[in-house]
């Protein structure tokens, strides 16, 4: 009876052993099927200023990238940068996490709240390693708030909005780090190029049996504007008049440059044969600071089409064939990406997240199926409101607080004056058109479909669309959570940390 006993829990053992065995080998083959993913986010980016687009900066590597996969032309982002990587970061609009008025200011308590699930940590459950080099701004304030505590493995680049390229200072602050450490041996060399060598040491580095998240949000083209002369030169002849745009388009080919060497070593390394390259730009262009946004109206900071549609497309040699080269024109929202990545690409789910503002748009990018979404909220600001504004008769809503909403055809915006225009290219003898604008008038309609560079205001023709889109703007504010947007905290000056920019409290 022993011996049979015996051989019968070691015939059980040996079963156990081969079910884990099998398990282990399933888990992994599941785990190296799950694509790559790079994630690239331009500053400040306008939407005129890639080259497929008619421009006359040269960008090679992004045309070639966007022409061999597939562009997305109805593509939107928010006006300013912290919202745009919130949204991106979480998958929900910024009235939802309380970042519905500007950005996160170095000296400000703030940041991306805590209980918030990022797309880094949801994208670990599944088996990613995941990294981030570049700009953050979405708060540091305490330890707990910057990349590598909210789901990155590390993280090199700066946590603020904004720093000169090659010191790697702002305002009288060092802002460079690699994890916890002080990045201070990159003084004179320009952050571009930093960024891309940096990357390129995580794609070498990386267990290829493992997938990968790589998150690069990009400095340029965001100011001060500063450039190699090298980048430069070439432009003093095609902008000959606008010194501005000369250096804006140098950093344009510098970022392009350092995209064409990141995608070099994913080939190089075989990775780039198991991935999706996204690209995204995070707001419309400064035009005072080279940017432009033709013919859009408007630029960054303003929620016209200048501020928020967006450059962006998907590349990746895992896209069906029939969706190659082509411009997708799908309602598309960069709160979209959050679970797209996790369920289109990582197969995973969204369990365990607060609600989803974003849709899973793979299919609709790798099959060209209608989108799921039908609108989009671009935001409500209850922190800007135009006092002397009149009020809409009969609105649950308050025309004269800031806000936009994109629901199928329509797009109304409130809180705002007409005297926002049409810039044309810089050197293109274009010469804009310019509507008449009504006095006083705060709320604006348009058939953004049929009018997609918001020329005719529809608010006087058709009142009854007005009274459903304020009906709808309401409907979201009532889910709104209070805006945060604390005082400066004056122990935040670099003066009292050795003159670096990092956590205060």
């Amino acid at each position: 009876m022993r011996s049979t006993f015996n051989f019968t829990v070691m015939g059980n053992l040996a079963g156990l052993i081969f079910a884990l065995a099998s398990l282990a080998v399933s888990s992994t083959l599941a785990t190296s099927s799950r694509p790559h993913v790079i994630l690239i986010l331009a500053d400040d980016y306008g939407f005129h200023d890639i080259g497929y687009h008619g421009s006359k900066i040269k960008t090679p590597v992004l045309d070639k990238l966007a022409g061999e996969g597939v562009k997305l032309e109805k593509y939107y982002v928010q006006p300013i940068c912290t919202p745009t990587r919130s949204q991106l970061m979480t998958g929900r609009y910024q009235i939802h996490t309380g970042l519905q008025h500007s950005v996160i200011h170095p000296w400000v308590p703030n940041s991306l709240p805590l209980d918030e699930t990022t797309l880094p940590q949801k994208l670990k459950e599944y088996g990613y390693a995941t990294h981030m080099v570049g700009k953050w701004h979405l708060g540091f304030y305490k330890e707990e708030c910057v990349p590598h505590k909210r789901g990155f493995d590390s993280f090199f680049g700066y946590y603020n909005g904004q720093e000169d390229y090659l010191t790697h200072i702002r305002a009288g602050g060092f802002d460079f780090r690699d994890n916890d450490n002080l990045a201070t041996n990159y003084n004179n060399t320009y952050s571009s190029f930093v960024f891309a060598e940096h990357a390129k040491k995580v794609i070498l580095g990386h267990n290829k049996s493992q997938p990968l998240f790589l998150y690069i949000p990009f400095q340029a083209v965001h100011a001060p504007l500063e450039a190699p002369a090298s980048y430069i030169e070439p432009y003093k002849t095609i902008f000959p008049a606008n010194k501005s745009r000369q250096i804006y388009a140098g950093m344009a080919a510098c970022m392009d440059e350092a995209i064409g060497n990141i995608t070099a070593t994913l080939k190089s390394t075989g990775l780039y044969d198991n991935s999706v390259i996204i690209f995204s730009t995070d707001n419309g262009g400064i035009i005072q600071q080279g940017g432009n946004n033709w013919p859009l109206r408007g630029w960054k900071n303003t929620l016209w089409e200048g501020g928020v549609r967006a450059v962006g497309f998907v590349h990746s040699p895992l896209l069906p064939k029939q969706v190659l080269g082509t411009v997708n024109h799908q309602l598309i929202h960069v709160s979209d990406w959050f679970p797209t990545i996790v369920e289109g690409l990582a197969k995973g789910d969204t369990k365990g997240t607060k609600p989803l503002d974003g849709y899973n748009v793979w299919p609709c990018i790798s099959e060209n199926k209608a989108s799921p979404r039908n609108e989009i909220l671009h935001n409500i600001d209850p922190l800007t409101v135009i006092h002397q504004g009149k009020r809409w008769k009969n609105s649950t809503f308050d025309v004269r607080v800031r806000a936009a909403l994109r629901s199928g055809d329509w797009k109304i915006l409130t809180g705002v004056y007409g005297s926002v225009n049409w810039i044309a290219p810089p050197s293109s003898g274009i010469v804009p058109f310019y509507p008449n604008v009504v006095k006083d008038q705060v709320v604006f309609l348009f058939n953004i479909t049929a009018d997609p560079n918001e020329y005719n205001d529809l608010s006087g023709k058709y009142p009854e669309v007005v009274d459903s889109m304020l009906e709808k703007l309401a409907n979201y504010n009532k889910t709104a959570v209070p805006c945060v947007y604390p005082l400066p905290d004056p122990k935040s000056d670099p003066r009292f940390h050795g003159g670096v920019w990092g956590p205060w409290r």
